[in-house]
């Protein structure tokens, strides 16, 4: 079996492209595979993947897109049976299509609890201003002599009794809901679909206009779709309390960015934490990004060193299920 590995670049210090290649040396003792690593953007065209597949029969490493997973695709390269994106989400495509194609499709779920705890992180620099504190303590106030050392330089919130509301309750929403009820949180939850298991007992799960009007934090954890594009808007932001903080760790398009620092202008939300945006290659500075109460990073929630490690174990584990006839992780069941 022919297997293709696209590979992007580490872009972490600590570990080096190289060391990530490395990591696929765990196929080597399977003796019918046949391996080529490929050192490339995640984010290609589909004539892109169709000149590089060639006479694969497994790709690991695909974003997954609605304009490159077409029928066209496994046309051109009917022995292609096997695709693996390396990453929690994708966008829509066609199910049936590929399923017609005798095609497994698989996402590699690497990063809940890191992706969880970026969230968090981004909500306690809102809720407590560390980096400007930091700044405050080794820069300002060795300007003036006559200046505290002791100042809060913005509001502190406390976020105890807080009631904090997770739309999407899948495994990066329900460890987020658990970082929040650890801090003493009452956590409810939005989701398409009702969770049953008992592990969810601790999340009040609610209609969404129920979490959207009662929530003094909204945490946003959900896959981008048709029905999710733009779930928060002028309506969606109407129905909220005043002064929420809104986090995205999930996707851009979830958010309506226009009606976003409309409700920051009006003080209708106080804060937002976003470690994603619409546009992931912005040539200037936007109305949100230069926002005095917006928090933006740019999509590394995924990059801890210990999830770069394991979403490359999981996404062979994942294909040797696969190739032994177990398949795991299908998201195109």
């Amino acid at each position: 079996m022919k297997v293709l590995i696209l590979q992007g670049e580490s872009i972490t210090p600590s570990i080096s492209t190289q060391q990530l290649i490395e990591r696929y040396d765990q196929l080597k003792k399977y003796q019918d595979i046949e391996y080529t690593v490929i050192k490339k953007d995640s984010i290609m065209s589909f004539d892109e993947y169709d000149q590089l597949l060639d006479d694969y029969d497994a790709l690991i490493g695909m974003w997954i897109t609605s304009d490159v997973l077409i029928e066209k695709l496994f046309i051109n390269h009917p022995r292609l049976k096997y695709i693996a994106t390396t990453s929690h989400g994708f966008e829509e495509f066609d199910k049936e299509m590929t399923k017609r194609y005798g095609v497994t499709i698989t996402n590699t779920i690497y990063g809940a609890s890191t992706i969880a705890q970026y969230a968090m992180a981004l909500l306690l620099e809102i809720c407590h201003h560390v980096s400007d504190q930091c700044h405050y303590t080794k820069i300002d106030y060795f300007k003036n002599k006559d200046n505290p050392f002791c100042l809060a330089t913005n509001r502190h919130i406390e976020i105890t009794d807080k009631t904090v509301g997770v739309i999407g309750l899948g495994a990066i929403g329900y460890h987020f809901a658990k970082i929040a009820h650890g801090f003493g949180c009452h956590v409810i939850g939005y989701d398409l679909f009702k969770k049953e298991d008992p592990q969810y007992n601790f999340i009040e799960q609610v209609s969404l206009d129920e979490l959207l009007s009662q929530s003094d934090i909204i945490s946003l954890h959900c896959p981008l779709t048709s029905q999710t594009e733009k779930i928060i808007n002028r309506d969606t932001i109407n129905k909220m309390k005043d002064g929420v903080i809104i986090i995205n760790t999930a996707r851009g398009k979830l958010i309506d960015e226009d009606a976003l620092v409309e409700a920051l202008n009006s003080n209708k939300i106080y804060s937002v934490g976003l470690d994603v945006l619409t546009d992931e290659n912005p040539q200037k500075p936007t109305p949100l990004i230069q926002h005095p109460r917006s928090i933006v990073t740019g999509h590394v929630a995924w990059l801890a060193d210990e999830a770069r490690y394991r979403t490359i174990d999981l996404a062979i584990q994942n294909f040797i299920n696969y190739y032994q006839g177990n398949p795991t992780s299908v998201i195109n069941k």
